[in-house]
């Protein structure tokens, strides 16, 4: 749980460059702050997979991208998202709101999938589900940049 001005910050910090994005109700909400960042350019994409795609590019073009979607559109892109980060070993970053996370009481399967799914790819991931995680987003994603592996920050939606 980030607002759009943390978000800004913790990316500036981590010197990311591009974020690549489908915005759902959540990180739609962070635009205006990650637009009014001069260090940062917003780039957005029809689908998920292609998400993973442009990142691969801008990464190997020597760009910092980190990749912005709800956990429904991680599910819809993991054939790209095997590609990039397996098949060519690419370190990419992440942040996937974590689609019905604080709704306890939700029938929303994308809450009982998500950490399963991002556990049997084997990425590393870091949950922010309290106001004031963006030290811990820069922290995890530093580690995964020392260790030269991919980073995911699952930041929790829904109603509490």
């Amino acid at each position: 749980m980030l607002t759009g001005h943390e978000a800004a910050a913790a990316c500036v910090s981590l010197g990311v460059t591009h974020v690549v994005w489908v915005p759902d109700s959540t990180l739609g909400q962070w635009e205006a702050a990650l637009t009014a960042e001069p260090r940062l350019r917003l780039v957005r994409v029809c689908r998920e997979g292609e998400a993973w795609a442009l990142a691969a590019g801008l990464y190997l073009g020597g760009k910092q991208p980190l990749v912005a979607m709800q956990s429904t559109g991680l599910f819809e892109s993991g054939d790209a998202l095997r590609n990039v980060l397996f098949d060519w070993g690419l370190p990419l970053w992440a942040m996937i709101g974590y689609r019905s996370y604080l709704a306890v009481e939700s029938a929303d399967t994308a809450r009982r999938f998500t950490e399963p799914i991002l556990s049997a790819w084997g990425l590393e991931w870091l949950l922010l589900d309290t106001p004031g995680g963006a030290a811990k987003m820069v922290a995890h994603l530093q580690a995964a940049r020392a260790a030269q592996r991919p980073g995911v920050v699952l930041l929790a939606e829904g109603k509490g």
